[in-house]
C-alpha cells in the first residue's frame, strides 16, 4: 500500500494516508516522497472528502473509519483493483508469484531491465537497493511500457477474498514455488492452487508462464488448464544451474537445456538465490533481454532491505535484518548464511514469529528443523496481547534442548543475546514486523558486553 501511495502520488494524485505503527523502511519512503501519514483510522479522517479510498486488506469490518466510509456510502476500491485497472492496463504486466522469493526475484528483474536501458515501472513488497524505492512509474507513461510487480496470493480486502494476483493479468507470469501459507485465509493447499491457477487463467495466450519445474504443486496448477507458452526453471532440461560453488561469493554457470549463456557471479548465497535468479533470467529473456547482458546485470545487483541486510557490526560482531518468517524460508535464510560464513563461525539466529499464520501455530512443528544450522536460538513470542503468539515456542522449540531460549520481554532477549555473543559471530535476526528495533538495540548493547575470552 506504501508503494501504492508513491505511484499514485506520481500520476499527480493528492495523497493522504492512514495506518498503525507504521515502521522504516516505508515510513521513510512516504516521508520523503511528502505523503501525509495519520496515525490510526479515527472515523473523523472522513473529514479529508476524498474523491476515492483506497482499502488494504489490513483493514476489517469494525475499523472506525472503514465503519464510516461504509454508512456514509462514500467510494472504495480495493488496492490491488486500483493497481490493476489504473496502472497496468496496456502495460507489458511482468508478475512474480510464488510462497516464497517474490521480492527478491522481482528486484532482480525490475534490476535486469533497468540495466537493459529498459526503464520498467515496478511494485515491489520490499526495498530494492539499487533502486531505493520499492515502487515507480513505467518511463513510458501513456505508452506500454514494462511493469514488475510482486504477485502476493494474500486475500484482496475484506470485502474481495480473491488473490491480489487476480487483478493484474500479466503477459509474463512467473511462479516461483508453492506451499501451504496464510493459515488464517486459506484452508489448506488445494486451495492456495486454486487461486494460482485463476492467476494462470489471465494469461494471454500471446504470453508466457514461468515455472518452477521442481514444484509438484505448480506442476497441479498447470494440469488444471494453461493457455500460454511455458518455460521452466529449476530442471535440466530447461533453466538450470550447473558448477556451483558456493562460498563468500556465489557463482554458476546458467544454462538452457544444453545451452551455456555464461558464469554468473551472484552477491546472494543460498539454493533459493540460485532459482530466483534463473527465474529472473528467463522472465528477462521474455521481454528481448539477452542473457548474457542480463547475467551481466546480476552480478551487479545490490540486493534487498531486510533480506540479509547487514545492520551493522559491532566488536566483531556482524547483526543482519532478514524478513524471514516462514519455516521454508527460516530455513534457506539461515543456510545462505551459512554458507556465506563458513561452518566454524557461529550464527546466533533471532526469531520473532508474527505473521498470522505463526500466530495461529500452523507452523510450529517446523520450526526446530528450520533452525537446525544456528547454533544458538533466541525466540520472542509475546504472551498478552494484540501480538501474542497462540501457542508456547518453549515447548515448539524442545527439540533444539539448550541451543534455544525463548522470550516474551524484548530487553531481557537483547540482554541474553548480547551476553552469548563473541567476536566473529553473526547475529542473524528474522521477523516480518519491525520486532521493536532489535537490530540496533542488539548494536547499542554489544560493545559493552562483548569479550574475546568468552567460552561457548
Amino acid at each position: 500500500m506504501g508503494g501504492l501511495a508513491l505511484l499514485a502520488r506520481t500520476a499527480g494524485h493528492r495523497v493522504t494516508g492512514c495506518d498503525a505503527n507504521v515502521y522504516p523502511p516505508m515510513s521513510d519512503q512516504l516521508n520523503s516522497a511528502g505523503i501525509d501519514l495519520i496515525e490510526g483510522f479515527d472515523a473523523r479522517q472522513l473529514a479529508i472528502k476524498p474523491d476515492l479510498y483506497v482499502i488494504g486488506n489490513v483493514v476489517s469490518r469494525g475499523n472506525p473509519l472503514m465503519e464510516a466510509i461504509l454508512d456514509a456510502g462514500a467510494r472504495f476500491v480495493s488496492g490491488p483493483q486500483w493497481v490493476g485497472e489504473q496502472l497496468l492496463r496496456g502495460q507489458w504486466v511482468l508478475a512474480v508469484a510464488g510462497t516464497h522469493g517474490k521480492t527478491t526475484t522481482s528486484s532482480m528483474l525490475a534490476w535486469i531491465l533497468e540495466y537493459a536501458g529498459l526503464r520498467p515501472g515496478f511494485l515491489i513488497g520490499g526495498v530494492p537497493l539499487d533502486f531505493g524505492v520499492s515502487a515507480r512509474a513505467a518511463a513510458t507513461a501513456g505508452e506500454a511500457g514494462l511493469f514488475v510487480i510482486e504477485a502476493d496470493e494474500y486475500d484482496t480486502a475484506f470485502f474481495d477474498k480473491r488473490s491480489k494476483f487476480v487483478h493484474y493479468f500479466p503477459r509474463t507470469a512467473v511462479l516461483n514455488n508453492l506451499e501451504y501459507d496464510h493459515a488464517d485465509i486459506f484452508p489448506d493447499l488445494a486451495a492456495i492452487e486454486t487461486q494460482f491457477h485463476h492467476l494462470i487463467r489471465g494469461v494471454p495466450r500471446s504470453g508466457k508462464i514461468i515455472i518452477n519445474g521442481a514444484d509438484s504443486a505448480l506442476e497441479r496448477v498447470l494440469g488444471r488448464g494453461s493457455w500460454s507458452e511455458v518455460e521452466r526453471f529449476d530442471v535440466a532440461g530447461a533453466w538450470h544451474a550447473t558448477a556451483i560453488d558456493e562460498g563468500a561469493r556465489h557463482s554458476f554457470d546458467v544454462a538452457f537445456g544444453t545451452h551455456k549463456f555464461g558464469r554468473l557471479n551472484l552477491p546472494e548465497a543460498g539454493a533459493h538465490n540460485r532459482s530466483n535468479a534463473l527465474a529472473a533470467l528467463a522472465a528477462a529473456r521474455h521481454v528481448g533481454v539477452p542473457p548474457a547482458l542480463a547475467i551481466e546485470a546480476l552480478a551487479k545487483f545490490r540486493g534487498v532491505k531486510r533480506r540479509m541486510e547487514e545492520r551493522g557490526t559491532r566488536a566483531g560482531i556482524t547483526v543482519y535484518d532478514d524478513f524471514a518468517h516462514h519455516p521454508t524460508s527460516i530455513a534457506t535464510t539461515v543456510a545462505g548464511l551459512r554458507r556465506r560464513v563458513g561452518a566454524d563461525a557461529r550464527i546466533l539466529a533471532i526469531l520473532e514469529p508474527r505473521s498470522n499464520t505463526m500466530k495461529l501455530g500452523a507452523m510450529k512443528a517446523q520450526l526446530p528443523g528450520s533452525l537446525s544450522e544456528a547454533d544458538l536460538v533466541f525466540c520472542f513470542g509475546a504472551r498478552e496481547g494484540k501480538g501474542a503468539l497462540g501457542w508456547d515456542p518453549a515447548e515448539a522449540l524442545a527439540p533444539l534442548g539448550e541451543r534455544a531460549r525463548c522470550f516474551d520481554h524484548l530487553d531481557d532477549l537483547v540482554g541474553a543475546v548480547a551476553g552469548s555473543a563473541r567476536p566473529g559471530d553473526h547475529l542473524l535476526v528474522m521477523s516480518n514486523g519491525g520486532f521493536g528495533g532489535v537490530h540496533q538495540k542488539l548494536l547499542d548493547a554489544l560493545p559493552a558486553t562483548v569479550s574475546s575470552a568468552r567460552t561457548p
